[in-house]
């Protein structure tokens, strides 16, 4: 196995480890992970228009409509029609749904013990390579 490899499943485990702290963040407000990490992609001002949901989930604009449906039914989000293009609905949070997705956020912050216990050196030599990784797959960092 390449270094490059080791270093990917070593990240894989880590995240997979860490997504059970998702799934219990998600579940203390009764949210479907889907749900969950759709209320968190959204910022308080402009929301995201639903293919742009889809995208960032990697999920059928068609899944979307069904996640939107419960949030909007629970009064988390709103649906509002771009100025531009009315067929197009962007999704914003309610101030209610921005109050559980800030506490998701919060929740989801902190970094895991593993890497909490790294040393400040060590933790800034990680956070630049990741950073630099993202770059390089075309994320922003």
């Amino acid at each position: 196995m390449s270094p490059a490899e080791e270093a990917w499943d070593l990240l894989r485990g880590l995240l997979f480890a860490e997504r059970r702290r998702f799934l219990g963040a998600a579940a203390q407000f009764d949210l479907h992970p889907a749900q969950a990490g759709a209320l968190m992609q959204l910022d308080e001002h402009e929301g995201l228009p639903m293919h742009e949901i889809a995208a960032r989930l990697a999920c059928d604009s068609s899944n979307v409509t069904g996640i939107v449906d419960r949030l909007e039914a629970r009064g988390l989000v709103t649906r509002r029609a771009c100025e531009r293009d009315r067929r197009v609905k962007h999704i914003v949070p309610t101030p209610l749904g921005l109050e559980v997705r800030d506490a998701l956020h919060a929740r989801m912050a902190h970094a895991p013990a593993g890497i909490a216990r790294l040393s400040t050196a060590d933790q800034r030599v990680l956070r630049d390579l990741l950073a630099q990784a993202l770059r390089g797959a075309g994320g922003s960092a």
